[in-house]
């Protein structure tokens, strides 16, 4: 059995999907769907799970999914996979049962309305499927209402026939009795007719006819009839909630979208059909075997339809120069015209972004599960060494990144990947003083000055004697192979003057520049430029990116504390002891405007009276904006 902790997926969304496991061959072992996937997700990488749980997670080996818009289409589509699937761990629907349709049997001389499972009669006309049969089944008297005709059996309408009698649905007004000819054929035809159109239309004169009498009998005081009608107006709203009222039936068409990063791409691929998504499907593109001034686009057409046939329509993310020939050559697979389009608005641009997304998520998935993956990682340090002249692999590399607004509460990160893997227990966040009118580059300078200097302090100890007497290893112990600074020459220039002054001249240096993602090596005057997909441009492009976001998160710490001790010094009453007290159980100045002032006195030193001036100061307090970025600091 698999340890499921092998394959545990990372950077899971949140929005509604379907998912799927699959074991060792490749083969669906479940589905299932999730208002929430990452919550959902997670919940199978836990402990204490059922029998059956335990033995699917086990049995699989790993585990994707589709993100969709809605919890409806995405029962839709678990729906789907289900049937075409018939995953091993999956009870529903296999037992021919499924969720529940309205038909109206149109081919027949006296119509009616009933609930299926199954759509197999030819000349019936089938709604649905519907989400919530509950309600679906609760709105049926309000249609029968609107339009009463026949729900009985055939042998019953037969019998009513000939015995001239109605059944009690005639006698309480749900069926209009064509059995007793209270209503000719024709009628009642016509009839059924707009009962059907009513459930291929957006209902909207039904709801709203509904929601008027409501609030009327509302205003009367006929509490009851309110209710009652409320109860038949919620029901209406829940039957009618399938994929077809989200998206319209006129919609049949493949919907594919690409996402790119450095070293790969993912391409999607959405069968939507009559509004309803029925399939799913991502492939990953290895950008290193496109050749140089061919369209990713062409290359995932090719691959998609290699070994199926098309939609009549296809919409793409993006446009590309070989469209018409495209077209012709899906238009030769099908036997009828394909038109591929790009489209700007509406609905089927949305479901164009929909795509997107997952395409997006499937290459997180891949390039995630690649990250760990020695052979890849040992690629990428070795095309780092090549390019940079090393005289070994850089199996330590430390990333610098300053982060500031307008020079103000300035901080620096470093990151650590060893082996080319993240290493966040090295992580490490400097505090720059303001009052030392520090800029970027000095700034740099000052950081890896910092940094080294307690490397030449605690090289020299022995860890081993540190270990037997039980202390910890020094936090700056070990050196980088390469050091690595978020920026250009300047940066560069800086990072290289702090070692020399140190005397370090056994450690790499290079920059990474995000314009153009430039490589800066000390004293060039021209950058290094890796080839495009290169797997070493990749690895340097992820860890500047990780030391750039590390600092943000200490930047944005630091400067709402900052704020916070700025606000508190101008409300009276206020000494040290208080505003530490203060800053020590709220830290943000975001958080403690949302609190009470009764959460506000439970403070020690604070009371009743103090907390009511430091809520109304603070309720009256302006946001305090970045002048530059527009952005509100203080939410």
């Amino acid at each position: 059995m698999n340890d499921p902790q092998s394959y545990r997926p990372k950077n899971i969304p949140t929005d509604p999907g379907v998912y799927r496991f699959f074991d060792k061959d490749d083969r669906v072992i479940y589905v299932g769907k999730a208002k929430n996937l990452k919550n959902r997700l997670n919940s199978y990488f836990g402990s204490n799970l059922a029998t059956k749980t335990y033995r699917m997670v086990h049995t699989a080996s790993r585990v994707d999914w589709t993100v969709v818009d809605t919890e409806v289409e995405a029962l839709q589509l678990e729906y789907t996979w289900i049937k075409s699937e018939n995953p091993h761990f999956n009870v529903q629907f296999k037992d021919d049962k499924s969720y529940p349709y309205v038909a109206i049997s149109l081919n027949e001389e006296f119509p009616k309305m009933y609930i299926s499972r199954q759509r197999k009669i030819k000349g019936v006309k089938y709604f649905g499927p519907f989400a919530h049969a509950w309600a679906l089944r609760t709105t049926f008297d309000t249609l029968l209402k609107i339009y009463p005709v026949r729900t009985c059996s055939n042998s019953n309408f037969e019998r009513a026939q000939k015995n001239k009698r109605q059944c009690l649905l005639g006698d309480i007004g749900k069926c209009a009795a064509p059995c007793v000819n209270w209503i000719s054929k024709e009628d009642h035809h016509a009839m059924a007719e707009r009962l059907a159109e009513f459930f291929a239309s957006d209902n909207t004169d039904v709801t709203s006819q509904l929601e008027k009498e409501m609030l009327q009998a509302a205003e009367n005081q006929e509490f009851e009839r309110a209710a009652k009608l409320r109860d038949q107006w919620t029901a209406l709203i829940k039957a009618t909630e399938t994929s077809d009222t989200l998206r319209s039936a006129n919609i049949s068409a493949d919907i594919i979208a690409i996402h790119e990063e450095v070293t790969h791409a993912a391409a999607s691929l959405f069968s939507v059909r009559q509004g309803r998504i029925v399939s799913s499907r991502s492939w990953v593109i290895d950008l290193a075997n496109v050749l140089e001034g061919e369209e990713v686009v062409g290359s995932t057409l090719a691959k998609i339809y290699a070994d199926q046939a098309p939609a009549q329509e296809v919409l793409i993310d993006r446009e590309f120069s070989a469209a018409v020939q495209y077209g012709d050559w899906l238009t030769e697979i099908l036997g009828k015209k394909v038109a591929i389009s790009t489209p700007q608005r509406g609905e089927k641009f949305d479901l164009v972004q929909t795509v997107k997304r997952n395409a997006h998520q499937a290459l997180i998935q891949y390039l995630s599960k690649r990250s760990t993956d020695a052979a890849v990682s040992g690629k990428a340090l070795e095309e780092i060494a090549e390019h940079l002249e090393l005289p070994e692999l850089p199996l330590r590399i430390e990333c610098f990144d300053i982060s500031n607004i307008q020079g103000k509460h300035m901080v620096a990160s470093m990151v650590v990947f060893e082996d080319g893997r993240i290493k966040k227990s090295d992580y490490r966040r400097f505090a720059i003083d303001d009052e030392n009118d520090f800029d970027d580059t000095r700034a740099m300078h000052h950081v890896i000055t910092r940094r080294m200097k307690r490397y030449l302090a605690e090289r020299d100890i022995d860890l081993d004697e540190v270990k037997m007497e039980g202390g910890n290893r020094p936090k700056f112990a070990y050196p980088p192979q390469l050091i690595v600074v978020d920026g250009g020459a300047p940066q560069v220039a800086a990072a290289s003057r702090a070692l020399a002054e140190l005397g370090i001249t056994d450690v790499a240096l290079c920059g990474l520049a995000k314009r153009l993602e430039e490589v800066w090596m000390p004293d060039s005057k021209e950058p290094i430029i890796f080839p495009r997909h290169s797997e070493g441009l990749y690895l340097l492009q992820r860890i500047r990116d990780e030391a750039h976001r590390f600092a943000i998160t200490f930047h944005r710490s630091k400067r709402s504390k900052v704020m916070l001790e700025s606000l508190l010094d101008e409300i009276p009453h206020l000494g040290e002891v208080r505003r530490a007290a203060l800053l020590e159980k709220f830290g943000s100045v975001a958080s403690i405007k949302k609190s009470t002032r009764a959460e506000i006195a439970l403070i020690p030193g604070i009371g009743e009276k103090i907390a009511t001036l430091i809520f109304e100061h603070l309720q009256e307090s302006e946001p305090v904006v970045d002048i530059s970025t527009g952005e509100i600091l203080d939410s």
